[in-house]
């Protein structure tokens, strides 16, 4: 079954125009969810809307929306003054500017969706629109409203069609400096930097989204199925963390872990002369320790059914 668009309109560059849908390029409809039962009965939980003081349920035609303004004060705002503000936004995916890919700071990235022509018209302009993004190697940049919020949204060129990334505004992202300006500034030696170099290079590889496995997923898989077969599954060991090492022999350690193809030798390490540390500051690090390869994986579990409690 195909996915149903979240958005339907019209992508603007100046005056050519033409029908889009917007659908979310991503999904976790896959992933195991669970239901909230009642651990006496079995059956679901069902949540009610009620008045926060007299505890009756409120009709969904008696809710209305309000901004809190004190303890017990609210701005009811209706659903008609919402509409009467609605921004063209609304109904228009307007191209605004151009700007480099590069010059986007990925902390402003929210989540993609797909843009492609709707209906059989409009094709023809969707493809200029996308071509000349696609030729200026740029990303353009536009508003759309999405449950009720404008959204600034970049569009750029992803096969025959367009990829669209939601982008946060500047009050959404929290200023680095809050978090970094405690970060003591500590001199790295070029042997610690050459043998940290040394490791990056023997893991080095292309990025490949299908080596990833959810194994938190699969956990839950496995943990259903035995459930449904009546078995239990025991926890599993956790890693321990208090093996506290020296920096340099760390790095040694991961090294030597390290899984690299052995083409490229060691850099040869001269031993480090003492040096005093600040008040407080300790040469001493968590011990990294080196995977070792994995198992050969048996056949994938099958799913359980997605079938809901109750």
């Amino acid at each position: 079954m195909a996915p149903r668009a979240n958005w339907k309109g019209f992508l603007r560059l100046s005056l050519v125009t033409c029908p889009v849908a917007l659908f979310p390029a991503t999904s976790e409809s896959e992933k195991i969810s669970f239901n909230q039962i009642n651990r006496n009965t079995g059956h679901r939980i069902k949540y009610m809307k009620v008045d926060a003081d007299t505890g009756e349920e409120v009709a969904a035609e008696d809710i209305m929306k309000g901004y809190k303004v004190d303890t017990d004060t609210f701005i009811e705002v209706s659903k008609d003054e919402l509409e009467n503000i609605a921004l063209e936004s609304t109904r228009t995916i307007d191209i605004n500017e151009f700007v480099p890919k590069s010059d986007i700071d990925p902390r402003y990235l929210i989540r993609p969706y797909y843009l492609v022509p709707d209906g059989k018209v409009g094709h023809d302009a969707f493809a200029v629109i996308r071509e000349t993004i696609r030729s200026m190697d740029m990303v353009a940049i536009g508003r759309v409203v999405l449950t009720s919020r404008e959204h600034i949204i970049a569009l750029e060129p992803l096969s025959n069609g367009l990829m669209g990334t939601l982008l946060r505004y500047p009050y959404e992202v929290r200023d680095e400096k809050e978090y970094f300006d405690e970060i003591q500034d500590v001199k790295v030696t070029k042997d610690m930097l050459d043998l940290a170099r040394h490791i990056v290079t023997s893991k080095a590889a292309d990025f490949d989204p299908e080596k990833f496995e959810d194994r938190y997923e699969d956990a839950l898989t496995e943990l259903v199925n035995a459930k449904r077969s009546g078995k239990t599954v025991g926890a599993k060991p956790r890693p321990k963390g208090e093996n506290v090492v020296d920096l340099m022999d760390a790095l040694k350690k991961s090294l030597a872990g390290s899984g690299g193809s052995g083409e490229a030798e060691a850099p040869a390490v001269k031993k480090p002369k003492r040096r005093k540390t600040a008040p407080g500051q300790k040469e001493m690090i968590m011990a990294i320790e080196g995977k070792k390869p994995a198992a050969k994986k048996a056949a994938k579990t099958d799913r359980p059914a997605r079938r809901k409690a109750g």
